[in-house]
């Protein structure tokens, strides 16, 4: 018991102070893409060339955050420096056009539920977490959430066993064609008022498996969705982010 006392004393608070503290990200941290399509040189196409998802666009510029996997390779093909990546990790949106960044337009942050909603939400936000189909990534850092670095706890929002008890679903992977019906029974099963998050790329669009033929593109052509958190994964903070934003716990 002693040495366990001694333990919290070295250890000391661990859970970060978040909104108010701006996080430390490390620096190889891959947030969203900057483009400058002034600096683009005309016929270039190297940094839609180098996407493996298809993300990208030329004449004009522009880049798809729901297909990008934040792999880099844009970036690191451009010659001009036309598209770079930044640490800003706000990258969550309501609205699924406004994942698509328009030459060096500002994205807009995620707007909040409605009135009513955040009334019935704002304090207690259960969710039920689907992985249709997600190769772990973006389950295990939603996972991350609940340790006690994160703490989701202390905002209200907590995962439930059953849709039944639960608000609304929180989805990733991009929707098998095994997962489908589970995935609409699932949110069938959940009371109304219901909201969806659509978590990381595959759940966005269906990632890298987009067009596969079996796959469904993502969560949206089965369920409507509420909130698109873009990534491959997308970090936590990016997640708890999107979350507290869509409860105007943020703005």
């Amino acid at each position: 018991m002693i040495k366990a006392i001694q333990a919290r004393i070295r250890q000391g608070h661990r859970t970060m102070a978040f909104p108010p503290a701006a996080p430390g990200l490390p620096a190889r941290f891959r947030g969203l893409p900057v483009l400058q399509p002034a600096m683009c040189t005309d016929g270039c196409r190297a940094c839609a060339d180098a996407c493996p998802t298809g993300a990208i666009t030329t004449a004009p510029l522009s880049l798809d955050l729901g297909r990008c996997l934040f792999c880099g390779d844009c970036a690191t093909a451009c010659p001009t420096g036309g598209i770079a990546m930044s640490p800003e990790y706000r990258m969550a949106a309501r609205d699924r056009a406004a994942l698509v960044l328009q030459g060096d337009e500002v994205m807009p942050r995620a707007e909040a539920l409605d009135r009513e909603a955040r009334r019935l939400f704002g304090r207690s936000l259960q969710l039920r977490q689907v992985s249709a189909g997600g190769c772990n990534a973006c389950e295990a850092d939603v996972a991350v959430l609940n340790t006690l670095v994160y703490d989701l706890g202390r905002f209200g929002i907590q995962f439930v066993a059953s849709p039944r008890h639960a608000d609304g679903l929180l989805i990733t992977g991009p929707v098998t064609d095994h997962m489908r019906e589970a995935l609409r029974t699932t949110y069938e099963a959940l009371p109304d008022p219901r909201v969806v998050i659509a978590v990381g790329a595959c759940a966005i669009s269906g990632g890298p498996y987009l067009g596969h033929a079996e796959a469904n593109d993502g969560a949206g052509g089965t369920v409507p969705v509420d909130l698109y958190v873009p990534g491959c994964p997308p970090h936590p903070l990016t997640i708890l982010d999107g979350l507290l934003r869509l409860l105007a716990r943020i703005e």
